[in-house]
């Protein structure tokens, strides 16, 4: 089935040259399992697990049936001076798997709005405490953080920005970590870049530690071409912000729900941030829905200083919607009983191993990976053709595997549910892709 020119023209789709799309759609008609089927029934093996979301895999019958009992039961609940059981149950299972110090849950409905709301909570917690002059915000060249004002402003991706001329004011960026001179073809965490946090403290020494209220990172970038964080450089990050009354917040809209092998990035590097952002395998993305893991300090210096009968002037119509609440109990529930966590870091290795099989390759220029996401960043093809991502995600969907691209870096990320046969098929039809692309 094609879409008529009516169709095509109605939807203006987001992060996508929608001409270059509608020249020749590529259309999912259903999922299941690893794999995507086109409206042609073309089989497609999803090695980016949707949007980096999917993470136990499409249309897992535990998730769908708990969705479809709670839409019959009540399809929507409202949040405010109200409540339903279902987001109180899976608020408390969401803390038994994030840090022990992160013990409230604020829900949202996007990564987005994660981000938005943890800025929003950093604010209001100085606020309340009479230290509203604490209000500078740092995010981190390279970072991204969703498409909210909060978000694009601490972000660091400049294609991301640019169109964009009244972002917030007060917000400063960290340097990013990548260092390819040092860390090119790095297997897991970088030896170098631990002194890049120590710009925190330069920042610090201009702007004074009495007037920033957070600082805001992803342990690993996911969208900026997957860079991993040097040995010791958040826990420098942690140390800095500790020393200095502010807050720091981990993104963990990608690294959560088992994507480096662990619940979260701040257990694999034993980082403990005062606020945690997450979103896409929440619900497995079968409902939308993000969150902010906050630290008990945090809630309770709001609960007991409000200034007003409501502590936090802030929230979503769909904040704890029951759908995506009875889809994230029904997940949690997958990602344990199959132990996909676990099986993330079983197959840590054996994937890291077949992604650095492709430095071979002389368009090859670095790789770098951590748990079950992996970046391929590739030479410049030539000045004039600026397309080497796309062409390479074409001649990939061609043969049967959808990768991302951002730029001239592919980036692998499949659900966690991927065999070994199946990661070699990735790394293989990538592989061929590559070499017909030059």
């Amino acid at each position: 089935m094609k879409l008529s020119r009516k169709e095509k023209n109605s939807y203006w789709m987001p992060y996508t040259d929608n001409e270059w799309f509608k020249k020749k759609p590529k259309l999912l008609d259903s999922a299941n399992g690893m794999y995507y089927k086109t409206n042609s029934g073309k089989k497609i093996l999803d090695a980016v697990a949707g949007l980096w979301c999917v993470n136990a895999g499409h249309c897992r019958e535990k998730i769908v049936k708990a969705v479809q009992d709670q839409v019959q039961k009540m399809d929507y609940g409202l949040s405010f001076q109200m409540g339903h059981k279902a987001s109180f149950e899976f608020a408390e299972k969401l803390t038994s798997i994030l840090p022990k110090t992160i013990d409230s849950v604020f829900f949202t409905n996007s990564g987005s709005e994660a981000v938005d709301t943890a800025l929003k909570i950093a604010l209001a917690y100085f606020h309340c405490q009479g230290k509203g002059e604490k209000k500078k915000l740092i995010g981190r060249a390279r970072g991204y953080h969703g498409s909210g004002f909060g978000g694009t402003s601490v972000g660091g991706i400049v294609a991301n920005r640019n169109q964009f001329s009244n972002l917030l004011n007060g917000v400063i960026h960290l340097p990013h970590t990548h260092i390819p001179e040092k860390n090119s073809f790095s297997w897991g965490q970088p030896k170098y870049g631990k002194e890049k946090a120590e710009a925190l403290i330069d920042i610090i020494n201009f702007h004074g530690s009495e007037n920033i209220a957070a600082v805001i990172v992803e342990p690993v970038a996911g969208s900026t071409g997957v860079l991993v964080p040097p040995i010791g450089y958040l826990e420098k990050l942690r140390e800095i912000c500790t020393k200095n009354n502010i807050l720091l917040i981990f993104d963990e809209v990608i690294t959560g729900f088992g994507r480096v092998g662990d619940s979260f990035a701040s257990e694999r590097f034993k980082v403990i941030p005062d606020m945690i952002t997450m979103a896409k395998g929440i619900t497995n993305a079968t409902v939308p829905m993000g969150a902010v893991g906050v630290n008990a300090r945090i809630y309770e210096m709001l609960i007991k200083n409000k200034k007003e009968k409501i502590e936090l002037f802030h929230g979503y119509t769909y904040s704890g919607h029951p759908l995506a609440c009875a889809a994230g109990l029904a997940t949690l529930e997958v990602y344990q009983e199959e132990k996909l966590f676990e099986r993330a870091k079983g197959l840590e290795k054996y994937f890291g191993n077949k992604a650095h099989s492709l430095s071979k390759l002389n368009m090859v220029k670095d790789i770098r990976n951590i748990g079950l996401v992996a970046g391929i960043e590739l030479e410049a093809r030539d000045k004039k053709n600026k397309t080497l991502g796309r062409d390479i995600f074409e001649e990939c969907f061609k043969n049967g595997v959808m990768v991302r691209f951002t730029g001239n870096t592919i980036a692998l990320s499949p659900p966690l549910i991927i065999n070994k046969k199946q990661i070699d098929l990735v790394f293989d039809v990538l592989s061929h892709s590559i070499k017909r692309c030059f």
